[in-house]
C-alpha cells in the first residue's frame, strides 16, 4: 500500500466521518428545537434516521414532521455520497494496480486521423 493511497483514503474517510458527525449534530439541534426533546433523546432520534433505521416515535409538531421527512431524504443521499467518497481512492488504486487508464488519459493518447492536406492535381 502506497503512502499516497493511504493518505487519500484517510483524508476521504475523515471527511466522511466529519460530514456524518455534523449531520448528526444538526439533527440533534432540530429535534431539540422542533420536538423539545432532551439531548439524549435527540441523539437517539437523529441517529436512527441518519443510520437508515427510521424513526422510533412519530413527531408531534408539524415542523418536526417536515424536518424528519427532509432529514430522512438527506440522510439517504449522505449515505450514498460518503460511500462513494470512501470507495473512490480504493477504486482508483485497483485501476492503478491493473494498469487501467483513466478516462482522461485514454482520450489524450488516441489522436483522430486526419486527411492529408495535399491536393490532387
Amino acid at each position: 500500500m502506497t503512502t499516497r493511497f493511504a493518505q487519500r483514503l484517510a483524508t476521504n474517510f475523515a471527511i466522511g466521518v466529519g460530514l456524518i458527525l455534523l449531520s448528526l449534530f444538526v439533527g440533534m439541534l432540530a429535534y431539540r428545537y422542533f420536538e423539545d426533546l432532551r439531548w439524549v433523546e435527540s441523539f437517539g432520534h437523529a441517529a436512527m434516521i441518519l443510520g437508515g433505521m427510521g424513526p422510533y416515535a412519530e413527531p408531534k409538531s408539524e415542523g418536526g414532521k417536515l424536518f424528519e421527512g427532509f432529514y430522512a431524504l438527506y440522510s439517504g443521499l449522505l449515505l450514498i455520497g460518503v460511500t462513494g467518497l470512501i470507495l473512490a481512492p480504493i477504486i482508483h488504486h485497483v485501476m492503478y494496480l491493473y494498469h487501467l487508464p483513466d478516462v482522461g488519459e485514454a482520450s489524450k493518447s488516441t489522436k483522430p486521423k486526419t486527411q492529408s492536406s495535399k491536393a490532387k492535381g
